[in-house]
């Protein structure tokens, strides 16, 4: 596809996009402009990912590091990048060269070995703990019985910087317990923040994709994770 036909598909999905997000926003009584949108840009080529910075969207989010090494070298516009797949430890090193957020923290081993990275490369990194709110065995993430105890580990690492929670909620067609899992991450992020951990800071509430982001801001979510809504179908 040429590059001014992905920038006419995406803007005009990105302008119905921010309609919709206004609209959930509002009957949560909330600001839209609270909710940022990170696309979603796995499989997607550079150029897609070229054309939605272009078109406004700020974040971009990548599940692979691989992927996204040979996607952000062919991508010159200016983005904050976020990784939001499952991350092994070997592979912090690269993440930590690659990607301003790491959304998917769900062990103290992930996040040591991300310390370390990040200390080898003179910098801080911003990262979320993974909360498993569904119990779905497939689903990766913490339970929330351990939410607190990590946070605390966490919170002690020089180069890390704790800045909220992400969710996947459960995979299923019933908009009430999928909400649950947005409503369960909503107060484990209540519960964090009036713990007051030195270092820690309740900034963003990662839940909701383009199935279910509207269920996500009506329990708080201000990062939405949007990659067929904004993109269309893959191929």
């Amino acid at each position: 596809m040429r590059f001014s036909n992905f920038m006419d598909q995406i803007l005009h999905n990105w302008r119905r996009l921010e309609e919709r997000i206004a609209r959930a926003a509002e009957l949560a009584d909330r600001v839209p402009a609270e909710v940022e949108v990170v696309a979603i840009t796995k499989t997607r080529s550079a150029a897609a990912v070229e054309a939605a910075i272009r078109a406004g969207l700020r974040h971009v989010g990548e599940n692979k590091v691989q992927e996204a090494e040979a996607k952000k070298a062919g991508v010159d516009a200016a983005a904050r990048w976020h990784f939001v797949g499952h991350l092994q430890t070997n592979k912090a090193g690269k993440a930590v060269t690659l990607f301003d957020l790491v959304q998917s923290v769900d062990s103290a081993r992930l996040a040591t070995a991300l310390d370390r990275r990040a200390a080898g490369a003179r910098r801080c990194l911003d990262i979320l703990i993974q909360v498993n709110t569904s119990g779905a065995a497939q689903q990766h993430g913490i339970s929330s019985e351990e939410l607190m105890p990590l946070a605390e580990e966490i919170a002690a690492l020089s180069h890390l910087r704790l800045r909220g929670l992400m969710t996947i909620a459960e995979d299923c067609e019933k908009a009430s317990q999928v909400r649950s899992c947005f409503s369960r991450l909503r107060q484990l992020g209540e519960r964090l923040a009036a713990t007051r951990i030195d270092g820690v800071e309740m900034r963003y509430l990662s839940m909701g994709m383009s199935a279910d982001f509207e269920l996500a801001i009506a329990e708080g979510a201000n990062l939405v994770r949007l990659g067929t809504a904004i993109f269309g179908p893959r191929d």
